[in-house]
């Protein structure tokens, strides 16, 4: 087979393709075959006309369609490999000969990578934050672990305070009319913590369990729900249960319980520790997320509108099954929050393009400094998947290829490596 490319206009590509007669020859053959056995031709068994009498009732167009099915598909996909392009959406395919005897040859445009103009991308000059854990710091993971721990009591003769769980009926109103999604039966709600518009929670401090109170707030200008921004409401509320924390006390016999430790002083220790390898870790991810940024800042490219669509796609895909696991779709949550699809799109398109952007410049800093994935490293992250989701290593291996994962597995190595080598090029101050 012979296949040429040629730029006929900015990643815009011509493949100009010839297969061989016999090969095509053979797969009008093998069309033939396919579809005798489907038909029924009155004097014959099926599947056994002889092929000129099939064309006398059916047509060579019929042959030719069929073998043009997957000689065309497979053919191309010869091409793209030959020539080494990287298609980024479907062809455009165009037939110039296809007769019986003759060489198949075919047209195929499509759109391909952009090429990456890099800048600066080694020496890069980057801040790593200060590493530092402070007694204060320490005492609000123990005011964490105490509230974790804290025991919880029913008022049963009381009022709410700040910090306690009310359990409560809603329904809001605007305009006196009921709102949807403004409606909710036995939530928990922690006064305080803001998890509600602001003032509603703080309306609720005082009231007793089975009073029922008016509770006035406005929506947020930003507020998600376009429909309710900006909006003043009503919510009837009615308190059903009120619980409240007893914190425990701070001390020897706090530690034993909570953890491992014999003393507070072990359990303070620890805590620190942690703090300090917590700070260590997200002050080496400032850093790769700096020198990335800074490389993909100096260099040049201009995106195809089709590579932003389709990590689009794959964007809501992903928060679609997210949904999913937590028990809803995605239809609900575009009822839940007032919103539509489209506006989905438009609030993520603008990480769509950051992420293709980066992954395009990542990709021709690798292929520069010819980084990529040995069969080694290859394996090495298929045992670590293996552990993770219970599965053999040549399971999991045969898996990623049928599904056609394994170039992304590749990819994801070739990456963090070229992020590795960015760090280690880097004037870190």
């Amino acid at each position: 087979m012979k296949a040429t490319a040629q730029k006929i206009e900015k990643n815009l590509v011509q493949l100009d393709v010839e297969v061989p007669a016999e090969r095509f020859s053979l797969a009008l053959d093998q069309a033939y075959r396919k579809l005798v056995k489907k038909v029924n031709i009155p004097g014959f068994r099926k599947g056994k006309a002889p092929r000129f009498i099939f064309e006398r009732y059916f047509g060579k167009e019929s042959l030719y369609n069929e073998a043009l099915d997957t000689l065309l598909a497979d053919a191309y996909f010869q091409a793209v490999m030959e020539t080494e392009i990287e298609p980024i959406d479907r062809p455009q395919v165009e037939l110039v000969q296809a007769e019986e005897g003759q060489p198949l040859i075919f047209k195929a445009t499509v759109q391909v990578k952009p090429e990456v103009e890099l800048g600066q991308y080694t020496e890069l000059e980057v801040n790593k934050p200060e590493v530092n854990v402070t007694d204060e710091d320490v005492e609000k993971e123990l005011a964490q672990l105490q509230q974790r721990y804290a025991k919880i009591q029913t008022v049963e003769d009381g009022t709410v305070e700040k910090g306690d769980v009310a359990v409560i009926d809603f329904e809001g109103f605007i305009d006196e009319e009921a709102f949807a999604g403004g409606k909710g039966e036995d939530y928990p709600l922690e006064i305080g913590s803001g998890t509600f518009i602001p003032g509603f929670e703080e309306q609720l401090i005082g009231a007793r369990v089975g009073e029922t109170r008016d509770v006035k707030v406005t929506f947020p200008q930003e507020y998600h729900a376009e429909n309710l921004a900006g909006k003043d409401a009503v919510f009837k509320v009615t308190v059903k249960t009120i619980r409240r924390k007893e914190l425990l006390p701070l001390d020897d016999e706090f530690a034993k319980d909570v953890s491992e430790f014999n003393t507070l002083e072990e359990l303070k220790a620890d805590i620190r520790n942690r703090l300090l390898e917590t700070a260590e870790k997200n002050a080496e991810a400032s850093v790769r997320s700096q020198v990335v940024e800074k490389a993909v800042a100096n260099a040049k490219v201009e995106i195809p509108a089709v590579m932003i669509e389709n990590r689009l796609e794959n964007m809501v895909q992903d928060m679609s099954e997210r949904l999913q696991r937590q028990g809803l779709t995605m239809e609900d949550y575009l009822r839940y929050t007032g919103s539509t699809i489209e506006q989905v799109k438009a609030d993520l398109r603008p990480e769509a393009e950051k992420s293709v952007r980066t992954d395009l410049v990542l990709e021709a800093i690798a292929r520069k400094e010819a980084i990529d994935a040995t069969e080694e490293e290859v394996t090495a992250e298929l045992e670590k998947l293996a552990k993770i989701y219970n599965q053999g290593v040549e399971e999991l291996r045969t898996a990623f290829e049928r599904y056609g994962s394994m170039d992304a597995l590749k990819n994801s190595i070739a990456f963090e490596k070229t992020i590795k080598f960015l760090v280690e090029k880097a004037k870190i101050a």
